[in-house]
């Protein structure tokens, strides 16, 4: 009877290693399969972003009158009206009030100003378009630009969900009308021992002293001169 129990408890041990063994192998292959398809994903978006930006050099090449300038993000633009009597261009924190048109790479019209109605943004601090987030502020006041986006900086795969299409660059007309401070953002305080020609020269106007009481020291008893007494 001890031995057939034995005979027993050795089929079932046998049983259960080997569906062990097999459960393991049969994990290994998946590990390898989702190596191969983020790596063949890779490949794809690469040649994707190669592509859009072949397409893109092509347009600028069939225009040579109008002088396009290239980004480090990946973009390129061209002035359609230049402001340079301003310096000064949008920071974090400032509201940009501006205007925008919408086309495809070809140039037809997705969304036209009308459509889309005057725009207002709070640099740095609003979800939007990545090229337009860094396009902005780029620009100064009363400058319209023409942008050139790359999808993957655009919309991206799965484009807006409505007029613009996954992976389709894009052609943005910007007229930045206007930009202020947020009123709301605190005003950065003057460090301590800031000058007042400091404050002038940096175009702050200087508060008045607050002129502090006098502290009134005993007077000293006179001491006799010891050589002329």
């Amino acid at each position: 009877m001890n031995y057939l129990k034995i005979i027993i408890c050795t089929l079932l041990f046998t049983v259960l290693f080997a569906s062990c063994k097999q459960h393991e192998e049969a994990r290994r292959p998946l590990s390898r399969a989702s190596g191969t398809f983020m790596k063949k994903s890779a490949d794809r978006n690469k040649k994707l972003v190669a592509n859009e930006e072949e397409v893109i050099k092509k347009i600028i090449k069939s225009n040579p009158k109008v002088k396009y300038y290239a980004t480090r993000k990946g973009y390129w633009f061209s002035y359609d009206e230049r402001n340079l009597n301003e310096t000064q261009t949008p920071r974090r924190g400032d509201i940009a009030y501006f205007n925008l048109e919408v086309k495809d790479i070809k140039g037809n019209i997705i969304y036209s100003e009308t459509d889309l109605g005057p725009q207002t943004y709070f640099v740095d601090k609003q979800d939007i378009m990545m090229g337009l987030r860094d396009g902005i502020k780029l620009m100064h006041k009363n400058e319209t630009v023409t942008f050139l986006f790359p999808s993957h900086i655009a919309y991206g795969y799965h484009g807006d969900n409505n007029k613009i299409g996954p992976n389709e660059s894009l052609m943005c007309t910007v007229t930045l009308r206007n930009f202020v401070p947020d009123p709301a953002t605190p005003k950065t305080a003057v460090p301590a021992g800031q000058s007042a020609d400091t404050q002038a020269s940096a175009g702050q106007t200087p508060k008045p002293a607050t002129a502090k009481p006098v502290a009134t020291k005993p007077v000293a008893p006179i001491k006799k001169d010891t050589v002329n007494p």
